[in-house]
């Protein structure tokens, strides 16, 4: 096979594979072999999606205006219901023309980039942050300028910390609040110091919620424009059905912004995607306009896995985790532990632990360096309660050998 005369582009290949998605494959091809495996990998609901928006999404399918091309922004009765519902869930006001349908949470952060970014611009990113932060910022043609979160403070970053990181070419910030994969809910108070600090010097936001519903007792979500209203101007909200509504493979998600922003963001979706699917939509419209008790349930289920996970695996000797205050993931620390062999040798860091981990424990983990935190791995707690129970038993077992 001859070699291109061409090489692929530096920014493409700069950038890696997501490390969610690959320990996710791998898992399923030693199940595809027979091999049982435990895993703690990809951030996914273990529920099925609710009926009605499964229904929604069966009666779309008989309905000839879904088989046509619509809006590149999305259907306008989504744009509208999206609006209503953000201004029930966090009491942000926004008209349905600054509402744009993506295809999932992950392709708003994309064009927020997009939108955003000149070649050689800044962006500042909190570790440990979510693998595809950086990596959509480099196909901007941007710098990831990663300001690292101690865990002695909880995970959280403060307005010190980014103003030491800040510099003439900064010009967003990427916030989240439930983090993943920290399981990190702010603080009001500290939700508007950073507001505040980013509208003092200009600097754009590009707010992740698609956690927002995914929060344990004793934390509370707040929404960064409406408690930093005076940041709003240079705001772009990123949310989506995944999470709430158990619906990752549907795609669905959206970006919210200045309806300047959500021109632009409509613009480039023209010609990267034209619409969205419109099944999808339709399922996310009866998504959004339905009850969240579907959510709800989730959530206990997800609350007592959170307790269980916390407490094995912190019964580890060399293991430590926090318990998270949102979202479905412990990060733990196996710092310790890697101090001493595993498996019968000394390992440089997470992410030959969690190969060694699934090549002899059959366990799933997402090694920490894909998070911008060597020595740790995490583990989402969306899987059935026996599994939780076996996978952290066999990962206990086998780093106790």
């Amino acid at each position: 096979m001859t070699k291109p005369e061409k090489e692929l582009s530096e920014k493409v290949q700069a950038v890696g594979p997501s490390a969610t998605m690959a320990i996710t494959n791998r898992a399923r091809e030693l199940r595809a072999k027979g091999e049982s495996v435990i895993s703690f990998g990809a951030g996914e609901p273990d529920f099925p999606t609710p009926p009605h928006i499964v229904e929604a999404a069966a009666k779309a399918c008989s309905d000839i205006s879904t088989h046509k091309y619509s809006p590149a922004a999305g259907l306008p009765e989504l744009r509208a219901a999206v609006a209503e519902k953000t201004k029930r869930d966090s009491g942000l006001e926004v008209a349905p023309e600054q509402v744009v349908i993506t295809c999932g949470g992950k392709h708003a952060v994309y064009n927020s980039f997009q939108l955003l970014v000149n070649p050689g611009d800044e962006v500042i990113i909190v570790a440990p942050y979510w693998t595809t932060y950086p990596e959509a910022v480099i196909l901007a043609g941007g710098v990831p300028k990663i300001v690292y979160r101690k865990p002695e403070n909880d995970f959280l970053v403060t307005v010190e910390e980014l103003e030491a990181i800040r510099s003439e070419k900064t010009v967003a910030l990427v916030f989240v609040s439930p983090c993943n994969p920290t399981g990190v809910v702010y603080p009001k108070e500290a939700m508007v110091a950073i507001g505040q600090w980013a509208a003092k010097h200009g600097i754009w936001v590009i707010t992740d919620e698609i956690y927002e519903h995914i929060i344990y007792e004793g934390s509370e979500h707040h929404s960064l424009p409406v408690v930093a209203p005076e940041v709003f101007e240079r705001c772009i909200v990123v949310n989506g059905v995944a999470k709430t509504y158990a619906m990752t493979g549907w795609r669905i998600g959206w970006l919210i912004s200045s309806p300047e922003v959500a021109k632009a963001a409509s613009i480039i979706q023209s010609h990267q995607t034209s619409n969205i699917s419109n099944v999808s939509q339709v399922a996310a419209l009866a998504a959004v306009s339905g009850p969240l008790d579907a959510a709800v349930e989730m959530r206990e289920a997800f609350a007592r896995r959170r307790l269980k996970m916390h407490e094995m695996l912190n019964q580890i000797e060399g293991v430590s985790a926090a318990k998270p205050q949102g979202a479905f993931y412990c990060f733990a620390s196996f710092e310790e532990r890697l101090k001493s062999p595993v498996g019968g040798k000394m390992l440089s860091g997470s992410a030959e632990l969690s190969e060694v981990v699934i090549d002899e424990a059959k366990v799933a983990l997402v090694p920490g360096e894909a998070f911008g935190a060597s020595g740790y791995c995490r583990l989402s707690f969306a899987l059935g309660d026996d599994d939780l129970v076996e996978g952290i038993t066999r990962l206990g077992n086998f780093l106790n050998d």
